[in-house]
C-alpha cells in the first residue's frame, strides 16, 4: 500500500505525488476505483504515458440522482480531467445493467464488464420463520428514503402482526441521524434506532429479522441486499436497488419510493405463512452463493483483467 499526502480540501481530493507514485509503481494494470476527484486525472496521466490498460469502477457515482446534485461542480470535474479519464479506459466496470445504462450514456461507447459485488458466505438456511420484525440496515442518507419508510411502516402497521417492529440500524452525519430522531420521538414504540451495527452485531439483527427493507432513491449495487441475502433473509426494495435477480428469483418484493407503495409491500410480505417465507429465505441464499457468490465474481474479475491486458 502506497499513501499520497492530500493537500487542499476534501474535494477534489489534490495528491500532487499520486502521478509519481503511479509511475514508479511499474504496473501491468491500473484499476481506478470512483470518479470526480483528482485521481482520475492521476489515472489518466499514468494511461496516456505508459499505454497500460486502465480500468474504471464509477461505483454508482454516474447515477442520475447523483449528477444532478452539485451538478456544476461535475461539470467543472469533467471538462478539467473526467473527460480525459474516460476517454483514456480500456474498460469501465459496472455493478449492475443499469449502471451499465449510465455508463454508456455520459462515456459513450466504451467497453463495459458488468460485474456485481460478492456476497459473503451464506449462514445455515433457515427452517422456521423469523420474528416480524423488519430491518433497515445501511447509511442514514436522504437517498436512503427513510422518511418514507416510516412513514410507510406507520401505515401499514394496522394490518401487521400485533407484535410486528422496524429496527433501524446505520451510521451518518449529525444533520441526517437529527432528523431521523426527530421523526421517532412522535412515531411510537414499534420504530426503534439502534445505531451501527458490524460484525456479530449485523448477525444477530439478520437472525431476528424477517425482512430487510431498502426504499432507496440511488444506489450502485447495496451490500445490505447481498449481506440480508446471504443470511437468509429477503428483501423488500425499490427498482433503485438494481437487483431485478432478486425478484425474478422470489428473494425480493418490489416496492415504490412513497409510503403508500412501502405500506402495500410490506403488508404483502407480512401475510405470507411459514412454507412461503422459508422459500424466499431458500432463493435469496442461492442467489448470495450463485450469481453473486466469490467464485462466480472472482472467475469474472480474472476474465476483464485478462482481456484488457491482451490488449
Amino acid at each position: 500500500m502506497r499513501l499520497a499526502k492530500q493537500v487542499g480540501p476534501d474535494q477534489p481530493g489534490f495528491a500532487p505525488q499520486l502521478a509519481i507514485q503511479l509511475k514508479e509503481a511499474k504496473l501491468d494494470l491500473l484499476h481506478l476505483h470512483g470518479i470526480w476527484t483528482y485521481a482520475s486525472r492521476a489515472a489518466a496521466h499514468w494511461a496516456n504515458n505508459s499505454g497500460g490498460p486502465l480500468v474504471i469502477s464509477p461505483h454508482g457515482m454516474l447515477d442520475p440522482w447523483i449528477t444532478e446534485r452539485n451538478r456544476w461542480k461535475k461539470n467543472l470535474a469533467r471538462f478539467a480531467w473526467e473527460r480525459d479519464a474516460w476517454k483514456s479506459a480500456t474498460a469501465f466496470h459496472a455493478l449492475t445493467s443499469a449502471e451499465a445504462e449510465d455508463i454508456r450514456r455520459e462515456a459513450g461507447g466504451a467497453e463495459i464488464g458488468v460485474i456485481p459485488n460478492p456476497a459473503p458466505k451464506p449462514s445455515p438456511p433457515r427452517e422456521r420463520i423469523a420474528p416480524p420484525m423488519a430491518l433497515y440496515l445501511g447509511r442514514i442518507h436522504e437517498k436512503k428514503n427513510l422518511i418514507a419508510l416510516m412513514e410507510g411502516w406507520l401505515a401499514a402497521l394496522p394490518d401487521l402482526p400485533p407484535d410486528a417492529s422496524l429496527t433501524i440500524a446505520g451510521w451518518g452525519d449529525e444533520e441526517g441521524v437529527a432528523a431521523l430522531e426527530r421523526f421517532l420521538e412522535p412515531a411510537g414504540p414499534t420504530i426503534q434506532f439502534v445505531g451501527a451495527a458490524f460484525g456479530s452485531q449485523k448477525a444477530a439483527l439478520f437472525d431476528v429479522a424477517r425482512f430487510t427493507v431498502l426504499p432507496s432513491l440511488s444506489e450502485g449495487l447495496p451490500m445490505a441486499i447481498l449481506d440480508s441475502w446471504a443470511a437468509g433473509v429477503p428483501t423488500v426494495m425499490s427498482d433503485a436497488c438494481h437487483l431485478s435477480e432478486g425478484y425474478e428469483a422470489g428473494a425480493a418484493l418490489r416496492c415504490g419510493s412513497d409510503k403508500a407503495s412501502i405500506a402495500r409491500s410490506l403488508v404483502s410480505g407480512f401475510a405470507l405463512d411459514e412454507l412461503e417465507w422459508i422459500s424466499m429465505s431458500q432463493s435469496a441464499q442461492a442467489l448470495a452463493s450463485g450469481p453473486f457468490g466469490p467464485e462466480e465474481v472472482a472467475r469474472q474479475w480474472e476474465q476483464l483483467y485478462g482481456n484488457c491486458l491482451k490488449g
